[in-house]
């Protein structure tokens, strides 16, 4: 039966230095906004989740000058944060949720946190439900690809699942096929890299962009075990200051002291013979993983999706076009992240009934 119901859903993404706020009407945008945040602003609080009451007084005043009534609402949904392991869908934002986010029960502390709480408020004064969508913590990794050669250190099921599970969509239907019945390689090349595996709309394995894979504009990548130790042996050396170095000023940013794409395409330009190199090795990083999750999909690929802020790019697409040419499969190009949109349309895809609202497993 079709559902002809018109919903309006608000979106708030809270990011590392902007909250991003959109207004859907079903699939159709209204308006999006990214307020940038000063660091001089955020410094003022001591961890992440204290930034609860500023963040959300900074959405309550757009949507004020967007003259939004909050009561016109039919869903809010924030950007979920990383918990515990989940299947993918829509999670209903609910008590212990919240409580796991106050008592800092996380994976990792992002303002991504925040969404919830804020979506969580709004929906209140609204009278309608609050929801997240496809957390970094979504786990359909296949068990063999979980291990490692340490029982104790175990591969973490972080990606950039949002944009990974929503390009999946957009991938299946350019291709003319439903996602049940087609495997895919989707590519989020953002500040951090996720090249994920897609079977049949299952994410059986991909890289943790923390921790593994390529090397990206931020972030390391994966490095040699145990000149990593040494590093982290290393006299003066902190946790905090390690994981900043592997996670925020790694990559690009450690070769180059640049994290911008078209910074170093304009030093190519001129000759700099150390941005080629690195893209070069980006390049050959992102062709390997490639091959690697085309043998876990057992050659069986129909295609190939590319997304993320580094896709807008269209010389490095170009470059990374030709080198995964060897596959023989289409790919598919979804410049951007997309994410306030995979957001909206999984709140969407709930209240048209077309799939349930999932608690997520946190016990009290």
């Amino acid at each position: 039966m079709k559902n002809d119901s018109v919903y309006s859903i608000l979106v708030v993404n809270p990011g590392g230095t902007s909250t991003r706020v959109s207004l859907y009407r079903n699939e159709v945008e209204l308006f999006t906004e990214n307020v940038r945040h000063d660091h001089a602003d955020l410094e003022r609080f001591k961890g992440v989740y204290d930034q609860l009451e500023w963040r959300l007084a900074t959405v309550r005043r757009l949507l004020e000058e967007r003259e939004v009534p909050v009561l016109d609402l039919d869903a809010v949904v924030g950007r979920g944060p990383p918990l515990v392991p989940v299947p993918s869908g829509t999670f209903t934002v609910d008590r212990p949720m919240l409580k796991a986010i106050e008592e800092g029960r996380v994976l990792v502390h992002h303002p991504s946190l925040l969404g919830a709480p804020i979506a969580d408020v709004l929906a209140r004064e609204a009278g309608c439900p609050a929801y997240i969508v496809d957390p970094v913590t979504v786990d359909e990794m296949l068990d063999e690809a979980r291990l490692t050669g340490l029982p104790e250190v175990p591969r973490r099921p972080l990606s950039h699942a949002l944009s990974v599970k929503a390009v999946s969509r957009l991938a299946a239907r350019e291709l003319g096929r439903p996602l049940a019945e087609v495997n895919l390689i989707v590519l989020h090349l953002g500040s951090g890299f996720t090249v994920a595996a897609q079977r049949g709309g299952r994410q059986v394995d991909h890289n943790d962009p923390t921790a593994t894979g390529p090397m990206a504009p931020t972030r390391a990548g994966a490095l040699p075990t145990l000149d990593m130790a040494r590093l982290c042996f290393a006299e003066g050396a902190s946790m905090a200051q390690v994981e900043q170095r592997v996670v925020e000023n790694g990559g690009w940013s450690a070769h180059l002291g640049t994290d911008d794409i078209r910074e170093i395409y304009r030093r190519v330009g001129q000759g700099d013979a150390s941005a080629r190199l690195v893209l070069d090795a980006t390049l050959h990083q992102l062709n390997r993983e490639v091959g690697s999750l085309y043998a876990v999909l057992d050659g069986r690929l129909d295609g190939i999706a590319l997304t993320g802020g580094v896709v807008r790019c269209e010389v490095f697409v170009g470059e990374l076009e030709r080198r995964i040419a060897w596959t023989g499969v289409p790919v598919m190009i979804f410049p951007g992240e997309n994410e306030m949109e995979a957001l909206s349309l999984g709140a969407l895809r709930v209240l048209r009934g077309e799939c349930p609202a999932r608690k997520m497993p946190l016990g009290g």
